[in-house]
């Protein structure tokens, strides 16, 4: 395996760190974040004129036709700039939902408008129990002979606010397996879909959608009706591993910040870093900034690759960032003492992300649990 950067992917890395640095000040993060949305338009044309929401797109669907390391490489920036966009529900899980389940007609209708960045669409999967295998699957999709009557709650789903469609993942039969799974193309302006955006100390917007009785036809079906896991699981695997790649980025910005305050800030005459417990903190954030791209982008080459253990690639990496960012962040917070809570200062910037994404796509014990299935460690 080799990580090197290619040409391709040097560039990709260059063009993404002058737009950040030119585009994105951490005031204009704080503006995004604190606004009532969470969502700027402005920034979203911009990523979208550079091609972003296209990369992993193939050509003959609108979009780049890059690989998985190749949008990796873009994140990591992003998460070092502690990036706020729609990029990941509607460019990635949405996408390869699209690619990996849909019928080529849909491919075809669906594809050239995210790879544009024309429409945003957002992933509804996550229920109030809060799993992301299937058993957490249970709202019901019930058949009304032209289409489907959709009741039912979805917690804690990024960018539902902002997106022009949502992919709703329900029942259309079976009881907790992956059986009878299917995934729906809604409008959220539909008669019956209430979306609320969920209040608290966190990065990204997420929301609450209620569906009641919503009337969808036959052709909102992705795919076909009820066999949508592998489609909804392939989804979920090359998001989280080009999540852990923005979460990578995040811990090494963090561990940047850690490690240029310990040098720059002075207590009883020498530079705090002089001090061993000081320097335990920063050790420990580089740590978690390297396990974190290494594991990440080894998950990423693996699916490039289509390696048969690509599953546990990913979930290895997740549950290392899991641990890893939050964890970089303590470790910040401990050096910088009552700076870091300053706002303007930029850490908390990170540390939001760090608590919301850490369970957002399975938190470490559930991709450990996970991994030892796959590994037939479970029995």
């Amino acid at each position: 395996m080799d990580l090197t950067l290619n040409e391709i992917q040097t560039m990709l890395q260059t063009s993404a760190r002058d737009f950040m640095e030119d585009q994105l000040p951490k005031t204009r993060v704080l503006e995004i974040d604190d606004s009532d949305s969470g969502f700027d338009s402005g920034l979203w044309e911009q990523m979208s004129d550079l091609g972003w929401p296209g990369i992993i797109v193939p050509d003959e669907y609108g979009g780049l036709g890059q690989g998985w390391v190749d949008l990796g490489v873009v994140y990591e920036v992003m998460g070092n700039y502690a990036c706020p966009s729609p990029h990941l529900s509607s460019a990635v899980l949405s996408a390869q939902a699209i690619l990996a389940g849909g019928s080529e007609d849909q491919k075809k209708a669906l594809l050239p408008s995210i790879a544009s960045g024309q429409q945003i669409f957002a992933f509804a999967q996550t229920e109030p129990d809060y799993s992301w295998g299937p058993s957490g699957v249970k709202m019901q999709a019930t058949s009304n002979g032209s289409g489907y009557s959709l009741s039912g709650t979805k917690l804690f789903v990024p960018d539902a606010n902002v997106a022009d469609q949502l992919f709703v993942v329900a029942r259309t039969s079976g009881g907790a397996g992956e059986d009878g799974i299917s995934v729906f193309i809604v409008d959220p302006k539909a008669s019956g879909v209430s979306i609320r955006v969920m209040s608290g100390w966190i990065g990204p917007k997420v929301c609450e959608i209620n569906f009641d009785n919503v009337q969808v036809d036959g052709a909102s079906v992705l795919g076909e009706a009820g066999s949508a896991w592998g489609a909804v699981e392939s989804a979920l695997d090359h998001a989280t591993a080009v999540l852990c790649a923005f979460m990578a980025g995040g811990t090494q910005r963090v561990y940047d910040m850690t490690r240029e305050y310990s040098q720059s800030r002075i207590a009883f005459g020498v530079p705090i870093g002089t001090f061993q417990r000081v320097q335990d903190h920063v050790i420990d954030a580089l740590n978690d900034a390297d396990s974190a791209k290494w594991t990440a982008f080894e998950a990423l080459w693996l699916l490039d690759s289509g390696a048969e253990g690509a599953s546990i690639g990913v979930s290895t990496a997740k549950s290392v960032a899991s641990l890893g960012f939050p964890r970089a962040c303590d470790a910040a917070h401990h050096v910088h003492a009552g700076i870091g809570a300053d706002l303007e200062y930029g850490l908390t910037q990170y540390t939001k992300r760090a608590r919301t994404l850490q369970h957002y796509l399975g938190d470490s014990a559930y991709h450990k649990a996970r991994m030892a299935r796959l590994m037939n460690l479970s029995g």
